[in-house]
């Protein structure tokens, strides 16, 4: 199994070994608990040894809240990486997919057959070199609001967990709903890494369930995040109850 060293101490001492390479990690745990900060420290390190990523936050407004967050928790600048780097932004209220803008498209995730166009279409954006292409999607579980099309589109989640891997995918879901939904997911990631966090003062901790053919610990640890990014959780957290949930409960 090829692994990738993360190079950042406190996850180095759960992951000795490294992220296994073509594996699905599952980010799992309730909402506003600062999944995607996590996540952040993968895509650095990725995009650092060679690779590319194809980033989809789901709950922020725009791309500028990935750059900020990149810079604040992994001390990356995502503009020294924009030819590694494609970003699809989720449009609830189109068909299908837009035209590029560089390296920006918008596309509608709730619909299964734009999911797996809109994946394609955003690899074929970046080289696939070094350890690969990196998936990165946060807040998944949104897509699942859909009355119309939320079973399906756990069902592609779920076979794309099963079936093997020529890409590297890194997701995080909410268990604060659909928690029924995101067990089926939980239980069938090659990686699954749980979070929860306590609040006043907001503090994130992290504990390793299952990785894929490599050691770990399961040792429960508190995440050493930036005040400043755990201040936006909240602000995130209350845009997707706000605005994006509602506009997929439509769907």
């Amino acid at each position: 199994m090829r692994t990738l060293k993360i190079g950042v101490s406190w996850l180095d001492c759960l992951m000795p070994e490294g992220l296994p390479l073509k594996t699905a990690t599952l980010l799992s745990g309730p909402g506003g608990s600062g999944k995607p900060l996590i996540g952040d420290n993968f895509v650095a390190t990725w995009l650092r040894n060679g690779g590319s990523a194809v980033l989809m936050s789901l709950q922020y407004p725009s791309t500028d809240f990935i750059y900020e967050s990149l810079k604040t928790v992994a001390g990356l600048d995502l503009n020294q990486y924009r030819e590694k780097v494609s970003f699809i932004s989720l449009d609830a209220g189109i068909d299908g997919m837009t035209p590029s803008k560089g390296n920006v498209f918008k596309a509608n995730l709730v619909k299964p057959g734009i999911w797996d166009a809109a994946i394609e279409k955003a690899c074929t954006m970046v080289p696939d070199e070094g350890p690969g292409i990196m998936v990165f999607a946060s807040a998944l579980n949104l897509l699942l609001f859909s009355p119309t099309y939320g079973e399906e589109i756990l069902r592609k989640m779920e076979a794309l967990f099963r079936k093997k891997k020529c890409r590297t995918y890194v997701f995080s879901v909410s268990t604060t709903a659909k928690k029924e939904e995101i067990a089926c997911l939980e239980e069938v990631a090659d990686n699954l890494i749980m979070t929860r966090s306590e609040k006043e003062p907001f503090r994130l901790f992290l504990r390793i369930v299952r990785m894929k053919d490599v050691r770990f610990s399961d040792e429960e640890i508190q995440v050493p995040i930036p005040p400043k990014s755990l201040a936006n959780v909240k602000e995130i957290a209350e845009h997707s109850r706000k605005r994006v949930i509602p506009q997929i409960s439509e769907i």
